[in-house]
């Protein structure tokens, strides 16, 4: 059913709720993880794939940290770190390399807080066409 899942992942506490409920769902599904970071740092933004930063770094290690976790349990799982406005790029990697699920960790904000603060994944959900899991951080 989900051959391909595509993890966002923000770098926050917040994470470990979507990556938990998206072993276990790997391992049913016999899923292949393809695991999204997007850096949205000054360097990122400004120099894309070639950005050289404090930020790239920690997020390029932290993305090979939980990709070991993924295949440490046994799941396919691959890394990708992507460069720019968060939405615009979950939704192209989505467009161009394509999955069978999408799946989100969210903040929990509510009105005032998405408007101050970004509703990434009410808009990544309203600009694609697959299925996506978004499930509240604690």
């Amino acid at each position: 059913m989900y051959k391909t899942i595509l993890v966002t992942l923000d770098g926050t506490p917040t994470d470990r709720a979507i990556i938990e409920h998206v072993k276990a769902l790997a391992k049913l599904a016999h899923s292949r993880v393809v695991l999204l970071h997007v850096a949205d740092g000054w360097a990122a933004r400004t120099y894309g794939h070639d950005a050289v930063s404090r930020e790239i770094s920690e997020d390029t290690a932290y993305l090979e940290k939980v990709r070991k976790e993924f295949q440490s349990a046994g799941i396919s799982a691959e890394a990708e770190l992507a460069f720019g406005e968060p939405v615009h790029q979950i939704v192209q990697w989505v467009k161009k390399k394509g999955c069978d699920l999408v799946a989100m960790s969210t903040h929990g904000h509510r009105l005032l807080g998405d408007i101050f603060l970004g509703a990434t994944a009410t808009r990544v959900q309203h600009s694609i066409s697959v299925p996506v899991l978004l499930l509240r951080a604690k």
